[in-house]
């Protein structure tokens, strides 16, 4: 297994602006390694070396047009769709199909990495946890 920054590393930040590609764009570019699980031509999803569930993978368009989902939601509602088709091919695979799908948008909500990214959890989650 390959190691990468989780999505609130501060590897993920470090040096970034909106000129400079994102970490996302670097493992999509093969500049830095990750655990890549599924890749197609406008989606990449890895595992997140910090999980917070028993299955904890990061869905991420290889595009870093849009920082949040409700930009892409606006620019582009066929890439969510297909994201969110993805998250559940990856639940099928790696679980029972079942999952929880978590996008942080803006930085008081968690988001560290501004290219729109989604958390996918599953394996044993309560209701009442966000994680595992």
């Amino acid at each position: 297994m390959i190691a990468h920054a989780p999505s609130h590393h501060p590897a993920y930040t470090k040096g970034m602006s909106s000129s400079e590609p994102s970490i996302f764009s670097k493992i999509v570019s093969r500049e830095i390694p990750a655990n890549i699980v599924m890749e197609n031509d406008r989606l990449i999803a890895f595992w997140d070396i910090a999980p917070k569930a028993p299955v904890h993978l990061l869905v991420v368009p290889k595009t870093q047009e849009y920082a949040n989902v409700a930009e892409l939601a606006a620019g582009d509602p066929q890439l969510l769709a297909e994201l969110v088709g993805m998250a559940q091919e990856l639940a099928n695979e790696h679980a029972n199909g079942e999952f929880r799908l978590v996008f942080n948008s803006g930085a008081t909500a968690g988001q560290t990495v501004f290219h729109v990214h989604a958390h996918v959890l599953t394996g044993g989650l309560d209701e009442g946890s966000l994680g595992g």
